[in-house]
This record gives structure tokens, C-alpha cells and sequence, in this order.
């Protein structure tokens, strides 16, 4: 099993920002797939930003523009980057880890980002 933990998150005013990062027990270098996800108060979970291993990257539309993923391999860390925060944005923010596209997800224990003012 993969053990992750994420940090970074708090109480941030609309406007500001935030890095977020999740820090895995093992290499992450050749993990087919690094992702952050969100969940809000009494809402679904939603992804927030997919990073594979060939270097791509995804963004759902609502953080386009606004959140970079990016990993540090020789830390074994994924970081997410948040600027331009909006309270929409408010969320608990979880990382998942796929080792191989057939793999089964590993999951942190999230992160709360509150934006408030």
C-alpha cells in the first residue's frame, strides 16, 4: 500500500493562495497517475487536477487557469498549487496515487482549504 499525506491547507482570503502537498511513503516516479481531488460541503467529490507519468496534465474547468499540479520526484511529492482562490473553492482536498492504469487508487486523509473573508 501507498501511504500519503497531504498539508499545506488553511484559511485563505478570497484572492489569495495556497500550495498544497502530498507527500507519498514510496517513489512516485513512475506512478502512472498523481491526482488531486476536492470535496465540499454537501457536495460530491470532484477531481481537481490529473497528473500522468508521461508529463500531461489535466484540470477540471472550474481551477483552468488558476491551479497548477506538479510533482517533485525526488521528494516523492505532489504539490497543487492555488491561486486566485474563490470560497467555491472551499473544500477538503484529497490526493490519490495510481500506480498502473489497472491499479486500485490510493487515497490521503485531505486537507481543508477554507477561503473566507
Amino acid at each position: 500500500q501507498v501511504q500519503l499525506v497531504e498539508s499545506g491547507g488553511g484559511l485563505v482570503q478570497p484572492g489569495g493562495s495556497l500550495r498544497l502537498a502530498c507527500a507519498a511513503s514510496e517513489s512516485i516516479a513512475s506512478m502512472w497517475r498523481m491526482a488531486w481531488y476536492r470535496q465540499g460541503p454537501g457536495k460530491e467529490r470532484e477531481y481537481v487536477a490529473l497528473s500522468f507519468s508521461d508529463g500531461s496534465t489535466t484540470y477540471t474547468d472550474s481551477v483552468k487557469g488558476r491551479f497548477t499540479i506538479s510533482r517533485d520526484n525526488a521528494k516523492n511529492t505532489v504539490y497543487l498549487q492555488m491561486s486566485s482562490l474563490k470560497p467555491e473553492d472551499t473544500a477538503i482536498y484529497l490526493c490519490c496515487v495510481r500506480k498502473r492504469l489497472t491499479s486500485p487508487d490510493y487515497w490521503g486523509q485531505g486537507t481543508q482549504v477554507t477561503v473566507s473573508s
